[in-house]
């Protein structure tokens, strides 16, 4: 395992070296930009869209690290980034339907198949000792057992969603603390402490995630996914919030109208460009039980998936990444 991962970072270091081959690539596309939001599943989907627009388009590609929120406000106020890599969007809420309706940004496709899931989780064995705590009215009954609610970091749109079902369900008067995060790392790094010491953890994730794939955790019934209710719960503040449980999570590529009409070539690889969640799952295990850096498993995944990626790129653009990553 540590040879496939010494290849992966030879190859992805030729590939960052090689810009002479990009620039035979079919239509020189100019300078993208492509929010790297702050999740790792996320990270492993950009890295890849980057690699496969500079190599096989020849886009000058940069990474804007940012969020849900920050990035759609980004894109209304600034029209960049370009591209929107994993959105998703029961978190993005009004604010991604208003510029989708204005014409502002365009959805291409679910880049997820056949999507994520979201919730308030305990770890199982924390449910199998106390059934009760798999419903949040146990969970607001036995406050002591559940200890503080893990919330999500600020600019998060779940952090938007669980701050109005925080209000909704009353969890601070009914004698549970709100712990909000500064980080995905400390959001994960705690679930993961607390089910290695095998004590009480209650809080909001989602998957795919490496914390979901190695533990094993119950999801939380809030009372069902009511549309009318949740749909609220996505805007900032949101008056007189009701219940509901997270839907299912679609995840999509969005870009800016404006790409839509420069870069119709760019704009059909997005469209392609989708993967299994199971398959993202893998890939997570992976880069936990190598270490790895998101660009070490995109290469990994690009260079033992061929027939997954080559399908989203034209003939002509598939050539100069095959050459690089060996595949030919």
């Amino acid at each position: 395992m540590k040879y496939l991962l010494s290849t992966t970072v030879l190859a992805l270091g030729t590939a960052l070296a090689a810009p002479a081959m990009a620039q035979d690539a079919p239509a020189a596309c100019g300078e993208l930009s492509i929010a790297q939001m702050g999740w790792t599943s996320a990270e492993i989907i950009t890295e890849v869209a980057k690699f496969l627009l500079e190599q096989g388009y020849g886009c000058d590609v940069t990474l804007v690290k940012s969020d849900t929120i920050p990035a759609i406000t980004s894109v209304a106020e600034n029209g960049e980034p370009d591209i929107v890599t994993d959105l998703w969007l029961n978190s993005a809420g009004e604010a991604y339907t208003r510029l989708e309706a204005a014409g502002t940004m365009v959805t291409l496709a679910n880049v997820l198949d056949p999507g994520g899931i979201e919730g308030w989780w305990i770890p199982t064995y924390l449910a199998e000792a106390h059934p009760e705590l798999t419903t949040i009215q146990g969970v607001l009954d036995n406050p002591e057992l559940v200890g503080r609610f893990n919330n999500c970091p600020e600019g998060w749109g779940c952090r938007v969603v669980s701050d109005n079902l925080i209000r909704a369900l009353d969890l601070e008067g009914a004698g549970i603390e709100v712990f909000n995060h500064g980080s995905g790392e400390t959001l994960a790094s705690s679930m993961g402490s607390a089910v290695s010491a095998q004590e009480p953890w209650f809080g909001y994730y989602w998957g795919p995630t490496v914390p979901l794939g190695k533990y094993d955790m119950t999801r939380i019934d809030l009372g069902g996914y009511d549309e009318a209710k949740f749909t609220p719960l996505t805007n900032p503040d949101a008056p007189d919030p009701q219940a509901s449980d997270f839907p299912e999570a679609p995840s999509v590529t969005a870009v800016t109208a404006a790409l839509v009409d420069d870069q119709p070539e760019v704009v059909e690889f997005l469209r392609k460009m989708t993967f299994k969640t199971d398959d993202l799952n893998t890939l997570l295990a992976w880069q936990d039980e190598n270490s790895a850096s998101a660009q070490e498993v995109a290469v990994h995944y690009l260079t033992t998936n061929t027939d997954d990626w080559s399908g989203w790129l034209s003939d002509d653009a598939k050539v100069k990444p095959s050459a690089l990553l060996g595949q030919n």
